[in-house]
């Protein structure tokens, strides 16, 4: 007889829906199993043949810690192309390599954690170079283009599994565990959401990533916004997964839970699927979730709802369906394309931002002087992939002018330092065969790669070693030998020259000089620990320490002058090591360029006025340009950063990024980090009245255009606007058309201009070309905070055709029929949410209870005010009533007049979250602004008016 072939289990089968699939296995796991699978890494279930899955697949701009893969331009480097159809080939190419390198190393994830679309609302913050630009809509665009490319165009299986980082409101690194971002509704929901809901309804995200940082009091990991906004922006199930730590970082840290099982519990209730937590080692989250379950927080129709969009996102990737996946073979990696689409995206993201009496492009035989501490670089950052191919600035100058028209130098300082006895450090030489890339091989954590202990540590000698000497700003250092490693510092405390460039979680390269007595100490940052000379060999300890005296061999400054002095042309590439001053875990704490590379670009500046400044930078920085005659900005811009920028140079492409973000002109523009409020602080070219280094948007070209011609037509819910652009110089070149809207009689507080669309357009020389846009009415509308609602206010809009925010070439006016506005009625029902207020000074938004809801807090429990604007009190209230927690007092007044109401909260409530009413007579009737004072540790969550 034979034996009868088992039938195919419903979840098996690919004619079955995704949903009924996914009910019969969920049926089939046990509870045991689907705890299991919350775990970043979740298990195999062999009786089901079903393999390990993992969330986290880093690819930002590339597939990331894996090895060698193809490194385009860091994400605000995409911003700045502006164009959506090179980002989405981008993300295709990315995605390719992903299955790819799967299919060779099944470490390699499917569920890539990219794009970033937190705003780049403040240029100090240390990840920068992570997202796209300060504006939602632009930003939104870039992502909404990553992510189809990255999903592939299968109506069914998805090549790639895209999550958007990092939910919600996150801009700070300092304390970023801890810290809470106190956003008003308005700011909310039009800025800080629009990001993420506009790429989410584009249909191509799988999931989202919770940022560490608390929002109006209350965890990221928690957000109600999850339940109440993500989920209903789609139908698809999306896998929100944890950032890295951040269920431990609820108890730990944020002190938010009192055990962990209550804050994995709440976690999962709040919308969180997957835990990333504690690395490999699931058994700890299990344990934790198996505990909230034997406690009552979770039951198995919780563990079921999350495990349900785990298994979709597992569907979707084909892992089910092996002979249906049409992305099963993809082997694209490495291919001449993709090295081409990678120059062609760094050429792309270059910004021409002064170019005055045309020294740009440079001619062809132009004698070109190269210096700088980036000239000779071609740097990677956190989230880059380790370079199959590497191209510098001073390499594409090579290629592009001729070895004999390049003169280099790179600018560093050369030193020795000597110690008390007469000698100085040296570095032994290193055995043949010695050179290792750092990251080559891979790692699931790159933050546990360790330094290299094979090599023999530094040593003292009679003459000693020159050392490159790099200032990176606020004293940080580098130092490097000559055969160009990095002195480093590995597990084992010695000092080695090891490093190919500094890196790692925790960098290990970087030093600074501490005065002391008659010489220096020389600290290293990584351990905090000094430099000390033993028997042997150089070391870092807590004790011990060395003096070392410091000999200038050749200032950095002296050698740019030389060489800029016998050139034709200057060009001084510098910016920032991304690894250093202005990172992950790091903030930056000034837009000024570093010391040392001010003093190079003086001393090329005065030595030759034909000087070009090219900044290679993951931020903006605030550099007095009036004395350059031509200025450039590019992202590090991957492999092919070199030749992208030799050829801009040239001439041989004309430039056409633009700025995603505004660089201002000085740390006195900025708001303090931790002031999330971009409408009452003024911040981004939204709401920035001051004038700006360089405006968002700006960006010049070797060609020059014209705008003619601007129709708008208001029909069917959407203005339509056409106008045309012609090429008006001599080369074929790039445009980036942009068309902005602007509120002429707002009755609040609205964007000085507001991005509503852009098209990138290739135009040769006298061609015209004709655009046009359909801007839905709802992209004219603010969040109201007196309806809790969005609102097209009825009146007058501008709206703004040009090359900038600030260039606007052609403008017309549109009356869009909306609703007018009407006084806030605080005598029914609702009363006054406290959060819900029009204007504020010294108040936080905190979390009203652990679960949801917004109250406000005076800041650092000091005295804070808050605005209603036009609150109708109708024919007259007689009383008010306040929900309040903590303790202090409440004045209420109308109209800046004196107090008409003080409610006292003498005695302590239980908590912060136990709230109790205080009433008190109060006379009015009509309209008129509410003004609230509050004083002391006092939450006011509600404010009611009746009588």
């Amino acid at each position: 007889m034979t034996a009868q072939t088992p039938p195919t289990p419903p979840f098996r089968d690919p004619h079955l829906p995704f949903a009924k699939r996914i009910d019969d296995l969920l049926a089939r796991l046990t509870l045991d199993e689907k705890v299991s699978f919350l775990h970043q890494f979740a298990p195999a279930v062999p009786r089901l043949g079903i393999a390990t899955f993992r969330t986290g697949q880093e690819a930002l701009h590339g597939v990331a810690w894996m090895g060698p893969a193809t490194v385009f331009p860091q994400a605000v480097g995409l911003g700045a192309t502006w164009n959506t159809d090179l980002v989405r080939r981008v993300g295709e190419t990315v995605s390719r390599e992903v299955r790819a390198m799967r299919a060779r190393d099944d470490r390699v994830g499917l569920n890539v954690w990219a794009p970033t679309v937190n705003l780049l609302r403040h240029p100090l913050w240390g990840r920068n170079e992570e997202g796209y630009s300060e504006d939602p809509k632009l930003t939104s665009a870039i992502a909404t283009a990553y992510t189809r490319g990255l999903r592939g165009d299968h109506p069914v299986y998805w090549r790639t599994a895209p999550v958007l980082k990092h939910w919600l409101a996150h801009n700070n690194e300092t304390d970023r565990a801890t810290s809470s971002s106190s956003v008003r509704p308005r700011v909310l929901h039009e800025y800080d959401l629009r990001a993420f809901e506009e790429t989410v309804r584009a249909g191509a995200v799988a999931g989202v990533m919770p940022a560490y940082n608390l929002v109006n009091g209350r965890p990221n990991h928690l957000s109600p916004y999850l339940r109440e906004q993500l989920r209903g922006w789609t139908a698809e199930d999306l896998l929100v997964c944890s950032d890295a730590g951040a269920p431990s970082n609820l108890v730990d840290h944020e002190h938010y839970f009192d055990t962990h099982e209550e804050a994995t519990a709440a976690a999962l209730l709040a919308g969180v699927d997957s835990f990333t937590d504690h690395g490999t080692d699931g058994s700890v989250i299990v344990a934790r979730i198996n505990g909230a379950l034997a406690q009552g927080l979770l039951t198995e129709a919780d563990i079921d709802s999350a495990v349900r969009r785990q298994l979709s996102v597992r569907f979707r990737l084909g892992e089910f369906d092996p002979h249906d996946d049409p992305h099963a073979h993809t082997n694209d990696f490495d291919t001449p394309a993709h090295r081409a689409l990678a120059q062609e995206a760094a050429e792309q993201a270059v910004v021409l931002l002064k170019n005055d009496g045309d020294l740009l492009p440079l001619a062809p035989d132009t004698r070109i002087a190269v210096v700088g501490l980036l000239a000779d670089e071609c740097k990677l950052d956190w989230y880059s992939g380790t370079l199959l191919h590497r191209s510098t600035p001073l390499e594409g100058l090579y290629e592009r002018f001729g070895a004999e028209r390049v003169e280099f130098t790179e600018g560093v300082d050369r030193v020795r330092l000597r110690l008390a006895d007469g000698t100085f450090l040296h570095v032994p030489p290193a055995p043949e065969a010695a050179d290792e890339t750092r990251g080559a091989t891979g790692a699931l954590d790159p933050a546990l790669l360790a330094g290299r202990t094979d090599l023999p540590p530094l040593t003292t000698d009679p003459t000693g070693t020159e050392l490159a000497l790099v200032d990176w700003g606020e004293g940080v250092l580098t130092l490097r030998a000559p055969d160009g490693r990095y002195l480093s510092v590995a597990d084992d405390g010695r000092v080695r020259a090891s490093a190919d460039q500094p890196g790692g979680w925790v960098v290990q390269e970087t030093f600074c000089l501490e005065p002391h007595e008659n010489g220096h100490l020389l600290r290293h940052l990584g351990t905090g620990r000094h430099v000390s000379v033993a028997a042997d060999g150089v070391k870092v300890a807590a004790e011990n320490a060395s003096i070392f005296e410091l000999i200038i061999v050749e200032r950095g400054a002296e050698a740019v002058a030389r060489v800029a002095a016998a050139a034709d042309a200057v060009l001084v590439v510098a910016g920032n090591d991304p690894h250093i001053n202005g990172r992950e875990t790091e903030d930056r704490t000034t837009l000024a360029l570093p010391p040392h590379q001010e003093r190079l670009l003086r001393a090329a500046r005065s030595a030759n006025p034909r000087t070009v400044l090219a900044l290679t930078s993951a931020y903006p920085y605030a550099v007095d340009v009036a004395r350059l005659p031509a200025v450039l900005w590019t992202a590090h811009g991957g492999q092919a950063a070199g030749t992208a920028l030799a050829r801009v140079l040239a001439g041989d492409v004309s430039p056409a990024g633009r700025l995603p973000q505004t660089w201002y002109a000085s740390d006195a523009d900025l708001p303090d980090l931790l002031d999330y409020d971009v409408l009452g602080a003024r911040q981004t070219y939204l709401y920035f009245e001051g004038t700006p280094l360089f405006p968002f948007g700006h960006g010049l070209s070797y060609a020059s255009f014209s705008y003619a011609d601007l129709v708008t037509e208001v029909a069917d819910g959407t203005v339509r606007v056409s106008f045309t652009v012609t090429n008006t110089g001599d080369v074929t070149a790039d445009e980036v058309a942009q068309l902005y809207s602007r509120a002429v009689e707002p009755s609040s507080v609205r964007p000085r201009r507001e991005l509503l669309a852009h098209r990138r357009i290739t135009l040769a020389p006298g061609a015209r070309t004709g655009l046009s846009f359909e801007v839905p009415l709802s992209a004219f509308a603010f969040w109201d905070v007196a309806r809790a609602g969005w609102r097209l206010e009825h009146g007058p809009y501008d709206v703004l055709a040009g090359a900038s925010s600030e260039d606007i070439r052609l403008r017309t006016t549109v009356i869009l029929d909306g609703e007018q506005a009407v006084p806030r009625d605080v005598a029914a029902e609702r009363g006054l949410e406290a959060a819900d207020f029009d204007e504020q000074s010294g108040i936080a938004i905190v979390d009203r209870t652990k679960a949801a809801g917004d109250a406000v807090t005076p800041k650092g429990d000091g005295l804070g005010e808050l605005v209603y604007r036009d609150c109708d009190f109708g024919q007259g209230v007689t009383e008010v009533t306040a929900r309040v927690s903590g303790a202090g007092s409440l004045e209420l007044s109308l109209d800046g007049g004196p107090p008409l109401a003080v409610l006292t909260l003498a005695e302590p409530t239980p908590g912060p979250y136990a709230y109790t009413s205080l009433t008190a007579d109060v006379v009015a009737e009509g309209v008129h602004d509410v003004r609230l004072r509050l004083r002391g540790p006092l939450r006011l969550a509600h404010v009611g008016f009746s009588g």
